[in-house]
């Protein structure tokens, strides 16, 4: 579980790198906040650059910059903080907006240069580590204690929550909200007929318009609840899959082992390549096997032990078979015993064939 946890984590921080490709070739790139850039072209180093646009959009004042330059070089601040661009024979135009009134007009800016820089922060985008408590509540981090505690907290929680559904649901239901009776105090009626008859005609359509408000009310209570339930219950069955990894994990080494090691004894033709391509058919066996056990079991179609300890039962007993063959020095993979053995049987069924003509001649 430790070791899962660093590695999760990890790897979801180096997902959320950027990469180091910050100015791809012909497309325009938005790595930096606030500004889009495009380079033509590059130099196999990653340094000289070529037919650039820098697109610069001031969210403060609402000017927008673009920036042109024939070529132009990049690099890094001896801190690693900010990325220079060292731009060469451009033109930079920069457009203001008007003063505030009536019809305003718009200033644009032109300016050439030989030589100019720069620079962009690269703050957003350094390796941050990510705090590894984010990481510890999914089921893969937790060890056996823990998933026995996460699954009693979700057990209890699945069952408390019955007597809230009850109250959430007593008033869309009239028996529950209606104050009863004793049975001496009732009266029988009889209603006879549609119910809809005991309604004025002006009212008939106010009636069934709030019931079936009501309907509706009720039923998208009911699909919320049970999509709830659904979720707590799958959540449950998370941990008890991964409570049986922990377990599986350390079989299926055994087994596979039991079914690798005697291969290389009993397969006496083709070297290492054919043992390992026999392995890696029955790995691809227990894969699948395990894979669809482990899927069932987290649907809930089996139970989560059946499903994970599947693959383990089907192929112990092969394991035991080849392990006992191997030890016995069997021909088990021997080609040539097979050939003998279908030859006999061409043999035998030619020789049945030619005695009736014999008998004819």
């Amino acid at each position: 579980p430790v070791a899962n946890l660093k590695y999760y984590s990890l790897l979801y921080d180096a997902r959320q790198q950027k990469s180091t490709n910050l100015l791809p070739e012909g497309i325009f790139s938005s790595s930096f906040p606030n500004y889009t850039i495009r380079v033509h072209k590059k130099d196999p180093d990653g340094i000289r650059l070529y037919g650039m646009m820098i697109y610069e959009k001031n969210t403060s004042t609402g000017n927008n910059n673009v920036i042109f330059a024939k070529e132009g070089s990049m690099y890094r601040t001896p801190d690693d903080s900010y990325l220079v661009l060292k731009l060469k024979n451009g033109v930079r135009y920069e457009e203001s907006s008007g003063d505030k009134g009536f019809n305003p007009r718009q200033r644009l800016i032109r300016q050439r240069f030989k030589e100019t820089e720069q620079k962009f922060d690269l703050s957003n985008l350094k390796f941050k580590r990510t705090n590894e408590s984010e990481f510890k509540s999914a089921y893969q981090m937790m060890n056996l204690k823990q998933l026995k505690h996460e699954r009693k907290t979700l057990e209890f929680k699945l069952d408390s929550g019955l007597a809230t559904e009850f109250r959430t649901f007593s008033p869309y239901v009239k028996y529950f909200s209606v104050p009863h009776q004793p049975k001496s105090n009732q009266i029988k009626y009889n209603l006879a007929g549609n119910l809809l008859n005991t309604f004025k005609p002006e009212e008939r359509l106010g009636a069934v318009g709030a019931a079936l408000g009501e309907v509706r009310s009720l039923q998208d209570i009911i699909t919320s609840k049970i999509e709830a339930r659904k979720g707590s219950s799958d959540n449950i069955r998370r941990t008890m899959v991964e409570y049986q990894r922990k377990f599986t994990l350390s079989a299926a080494c055994l087994v596979l082992f039991l079914i690798g090691a005697p291969l290389g004894a009993i397969i006496r033709k083709g070297g290492l390549g054919l043992p390992v391509v026999v392995s890696v058919v029955f790995f691809l066996i227990y894969h699948i096997i395990s894979t669809i056990g482990e899927k069932s079991a987290k649907d809930g179609n089996v139970p989560p032990a059946v499903g994970m300890w599947i693959a383990i039962v089907v192929l112990t007993p092969l394991g035991l078979f080849l392990t006992y063959k191997a030890a016995t020095d069997s021909a088990l993979f021997d080609l040539d015993i097979y050939k003998k053995f279908f030859l006999r049987i061409a043999e035998q069924t030619s020789k049945r064939l030619k005695k009736p003509k014999a008998s004819l001649n």
